[in-house]
C-alpha cells in the first residue's frame, strides 16, 4: 500500500473517530500501532537518559521499533507477524468492546 494510503487510512480513521466522539476507542483498536510508537519513544527516552547519566547509552531491546527486536532475538518473521495479528484482533475486540451501542 505505501505510505500514502497507509496514512489516508489512518487519517480517514481519525477522523470517523472524532466525528463519532469515539477517539479512546481508535487508541485502543489500533493498540499494535500505539505500542510500536511507544516502543519507539521508550528507546529514545532511555537512551538519552542513560547516556547524560553514565556517559554511555543503554538500550531496552535490541532495537526498535518492537517488532525489530522479536527478529534480533531470532524469531521467524512469520511467527512475529502472526503474534502481531493475535494482538492486533485483541485490541480491536477490546476497542469494540467499549463502544456503546445506541
Amino acid at each position: 500500500m505505501g505510505d500514502t494510503g497507509s496514512l489516508g487510512l489512518g487519517g480517514m480513521l481519525g477522523v470517523v473517530a472524532v466525528a463519532a466522539k469515539h477517539e479512546f476507542a481508535l487508541v485502543i483498536i489500533g493498540g499494535l500501532f500505539v505500542l510500536e510508537a511507544v516502543s519507539v519513544m521508550m528507546q529514545v527516552g532511555w537512551f538519552k537518559i542513560t547516556r547524560k547519566l553514565t556517559g554511555e547509552g543503554k538500550r531496552i531491546f535490541l532495537m526498535a521499533p518492537l517488532h525489530h527486536h522479536f527478529q534480533k532475538k531470532n524469531w521467524p518473521e512469520t511467527r512475529v507477524v502472526a503474534r502481531f495479528w493475535i494482538l492486533s484482533v485483541l485490541f480491536a475486540l477490546a476497542g469494540l468492546a467499549t463502544l456503546k451501542l445506541r
